[in-house]
């Protein structure tokens, strides 16, 4: 990574850390939920990393932020299905925190170590390092329609591992 990337990315990180609340609120004042205000900042966020570098300065980067926010919410309201989202207790393709079972963290690694590289390396960036899967395209060097791909065969091939099972072998 050249020198310039890397301080774009730290400026880029200090620009969240400090006027991440501000955009999360206006988010919110959009949207009338916490969830729906994260995703959408998250969303405005992502689509606009790259052109962190070429601002003047955060004043004019956070106003092109907001503008992405703005219009990334009239699009998702043009969709009925955003606003028909219902909230499951099940999340079928989370993989939860195994901190406190050893057990079921050395069964997840042998899970993950049975995959392909390439789908091991998306679920670990997407789900484990909690990364957009554009970012994962750009940091693997393929197109996003691949993370995409990866990510669902991999999540496929782990809710069928015998590593993962949950019904117990009798002796």
């Amino acid at each position: 990574m050249t020198e310039r990337r890397i301080e774009a990315a730290a400026g880029f990180d200090e620009f969240v850390s400090d006027r991440g609340g501000a955009l999360w609120w206006a988010a919110w004042l959009l949207t009338g939920d916490a969830h729906h205000a994260e995703d959408l900042v998250q969303t405005a966020l992502t689509k606009m990393y790259g052109r962190y570098a070429s601002c003047e300065n955060d004043r004019h980067f956070e106003a092109q932020v907001r503008t992405t926010i703005y219009r990334t919410f009239v699009s998702w309201w043009r969709r009925k299905a955003w606003r028909s989202e219902v909230p499951t207790e099940v999340h079928p393709d989370a993989i939860g925190v195994v901190d406190d079972d050893p057990a079921l963290r050395e069964d997840l690694l042998r899970a993950l170590a049975t995959l392909p590289r390439m789908q091991r390396a998306v679920l670990v960036l997407r789900y484990f390092e909690d990364r957009p899967a554009q970012e994962v395209a750009q940091m693997l060097g393929i197109p996003v329609g691949t993370v995409t791909s990866h990510a669902s065969r991999g999540l496929k091939a782990m809710r069928l591992s015998t590593h993962l099972s949950d019904t117990e072998v009798d002796s």
